[in-house]
């Protein structure tokens, strides 16, 4: 089959298309046909090297849609044909002190969609039973591919602000994952402010319900009950937290930071502000997502690109070209 693959770490040279092993599944998996993969932030860090490669000639791409074209022995909840969507979770162990309270998503025996196991910049893709989540089958697939990561990962780190209805969240970066996050939090009637460099970006913000939107360089003390930093920079994790009102939390959905800068405790962390950084998602949380996501009417803004331009998909993301999400649609459908 046809892939992507992680060749060599250079700006817009990082993947080259090959031809791989075709997948076969195993006990308890399925293989999908993939129809669209949307392009993550973490991604980028994967081709860039920012994530310690676990694995050789990595394939990335963890926002999967696509048909189940195959199933291995014991799978009894999927059928060929059905649409599905694979997200960056692809198993635990569900044996660890993690996986039985609840917390897969801190399991230490984790393995990773695109990461640890082959992708969706691919023909194929493989995935367990157990991790894959049931789609809409009249949607288009390039619209729904943002919500398996993009859209779980910020569901996930609005739970862990908790701001209370009718309070202010501050949103810092205004990407993939912030635009669905924006549209969750107004929906359930919270206060939304989107603070970004770019102004298609905020522009994007307020076409999707934000109250207010705002330069880094307007930012004062006490502006925000709650903040989520999608933006991969340590500066403005401290920025958010100097924005916080006292009792607030920050919550910080990145699977890769630059440094931390130096903080005042007097200014940045005191009157028991909360600072989270946020872990992969687990599964309670994506079904809860996906369900709220069809309840509430999400939408996702997207680019598509061929899957053959998963190099120029990923370079416009890194330059903070792409308003909202770019997704690749499959290689034998490239329009």
């Amino acid at each position: 089959m046809k892939a992507m693959v992680l060749r060599e770490n250079q700006d817009g040279h990082w993947l080259r298309e090959e031809d791989v092993e075709e997948l076969v599944p195993g006990r308890g998996e399925v293989v999908v046909k993939v129809e669209a993969c949307g392009v993550c932030r973490t991604d980028l860090h994967i081709v860039e090297g920012d994530l310690l490669s676990r694995r050789k000639r990595i394939v990335p791409g963890h926002e999967i849609v696509g048909r189940i074209i195959s199933t291995g022995e014991g799978v009894s909840t999927l059928v060929r044909g059905q649409r599905v969507g694979i997200p960056w979770l692809h198993s635990t162990c569900g044996r660890c002190e993690y996986c039985i309270s609840g917390r897969e998503n801190l399991c230490l025996h984790k393995e990773f969609t695109g990461y640890t196991v082959a992708g969706g910049y691919a023909e194929l893709a493989i995935a367990k039973e157990d991790f894959v989540f049931p789609l809409p089958e009249d949607k288009d697939a390039a619209l729904l591919a943002p919500l398996l990561c993009s859209g779980i990962i910020g569901y996930r780190a609005l739970k862990l602000t908790a701001p209370l209805p009718g309070g202010s969240l501050g949103i810092f970066g205004f990407g993939a994952s912030a635009h669905i996050a924006l549209q969750i939090a107004s929906k359930i009637g919270l206060d939304v402010t989107a603070i970004s460099r770019g102004e298609r970006h905020l522009e994007l913000a307020r076409e999707l319900g934000a109250t207010n939107t705002m330069k880094y360089s307007e930012l004062r003390p006490g502006l925000f009950d709650a903040a989520i930093v999608f933006a991969p920079a340590g500066e403005v994790v401290r920025q958010a937290l100097f924005a916080l009102k006292p009792g607030g939390s920050v919550s910080v959905p990145a699977v890769h930071l630059d440094q931390l800068p130096a903080m005042s405790y007097e200014e940045h962390l005191f009157k028991e502000k909360r600072l989270f950084s946020v872990e992969a998602n687990t599964r309670a949380d994506a079904r809860e997502f996906l369900a709220l996501s069809e309840r509430l009417g999400i939408r996702t803004v997207i680019e598509t690109r061929s899957m053959k331009d998963a190099n120029s998909a990923l370079l416009d993301l890194k330059q903070g070209k792409i308003k909202g999400s770019v997704v690749l649609r499959s290689f034998d459908n490239q329009h």
